[in-house]
């Protein structure tokens, strides 16, 4: 497939391991911020083509897995009310809350659909004007294009039977908290190019110049990946610290203007918790002023619950590249899929999820597939 099958070849991918094993000149470690990212890496074996003392370790970008519990029990809350279809995205009915998650919501009997787009819940919403529509936007800058778009719509149309429970996350302040903690380990960035393909990646520059620390955008495949750790080894060799482009194929500086400027007319930069980690000033969107009557938490009465999280799941330090999932005491035992104790479990671009996918039984590279 083209696109696709160039960037996992295997010939390619050892040619920039052996790039990277000479550009090393000290132990370095890279965070890659994407959850996707994590996925290749862990899938193909990414880490495992490089020298030891080189270590990536794996970012808060993945948007289910920092959804506070607090928003989890407000979805379920305002799933179980009477006369509500609570729409989402499907990773999302498998995040536990405290009180259950929206799948065993759905089984007692709520009205909890998975959609493919919130554009879809905006339909249902027009197709059912006796019913209270939910949609759970989740999500980094990456979906909030497409989620104030149906809210836009929704305005537009004046379906006064649609609203949104906003969760959404920004990742320049989720880099800058994993820099600014002093017990921060991360020396480079992977950045995700799927964000960047939004909002292009002028945000970084400062964070970049202000803690000394590469940042280089990066896609999805393994090759994407080994050329971007390359890029970063080299600055970190070469004492640099920049923002350099790999995913020059899909990124430009300054993004998708016209997707930037939807998000800024119905979204407002918000202070954001981010579960496992605790609250990141100015770190989310909640609905600007025009649009705020589209509040599911204020239009349902569940704006102001706050709940503690579990302290068994050691998400938050996974999340921060202070560990890895099987470090956890619990990772494939007392926590899978089937039965997660936190979102990184759960999600499809969750850190643990990858691991007990692919590294449970200590499988070896899949070198051959890269």
């Amino acid at each position: 497939m083209k696109f696709l099958e160039e960037f996992r070849d295997a010939e390619g991918a050892r040619r920039y391991a052996e790039a990277i094993a000479k550009a090393v000149t000290r132990p370095w470690t890279i965070m890659e911020v994407c959850g996707g990212q994590t996925h290749s890496i862990i899938k193909f074996g990414v880490d495992e083509l490089l020298p030891k003392d080189l270590t990536l370790v794996h970012g808060p970008g993945c948007p289910v897995c920092v959804t506070p519990v607090e928003l989890i029990d407000k979805a379920v809350a305002v799933a179980g009310m009477p006369g509500v279809i609570l729409t989402s995205y499907g990773d999302m009915l498998r995040v536990p809350g405290t009180k259950g998650d929206l799948f065993s919501m759905r089984a007692a009997g709520g009205d909890v659909r998975i959609v493919y787009s919130p554009l879809d819940a905006v339909k249902i919403a027009v197709e059912h004007p006796s019913r209270q529509v939910v949609f759970f936007a989740v999500g980094f800058e990456t979906t909030a294009p497409a989620n104030a778009m149906a809210v836009h719509q929704a305005k537009r149309l004046g379906l006064e039977n649609f609203s949104i429970i906003v969760s959404h996350v920004l990742v320049p302040p989720a880099m800058e908290a994993v820099l600014s903690s002093p017990a921060n380990r991360v020396q480079a960035f992977l950045a995700a190019g799927h964000v960047c393909t939004v909002m292009g990646f002028a945000e970084y520059e400062p964070i970049a110049a202000r803690f000394r620390v590469p940042i280089v955008v990066t896609g999805f495949e393994p090759l994407d990946i080994l050329q971007g750790i390359l890029m970063a080894v080299r600055q970190l060799s070469e004492g640099r610290a920049a923002v350099e482009n790999q995913y020059s194929r899909s990124v430009r500086r300054d993004g998708n203007g016209p997707a930037r400027a939807l998000v800024s007319e119905v979204f407002e930069i918000v202070d954001r918790k981010w579960r496992g980690i605790g609250n990141i000033p100015r770190s989310g969107l909640g609905l600007a002023g025009p649009y705020r009557d589209f509040d599911a938490e204020k239009r349902f009465g569940v704006a102001g619950h706050s709940v503690e999280e579990s302290g068994e799941c050691v998400s938050g330090l996974i999340l921060q590249g202070l560990k890895k999932p099987p470090e956890c005491p619990a990772f494939g035992t007392r926590c899978t899929p089937e039965h997660p104790l936190g979102a990184t479990m759960v999600s499809s671009e969750g850190a643990c999820a990858a691991y007990h996918r692919y590294r449970r039984f200590g499988e070896g590279a899949l070198h051959d597939k890269a």
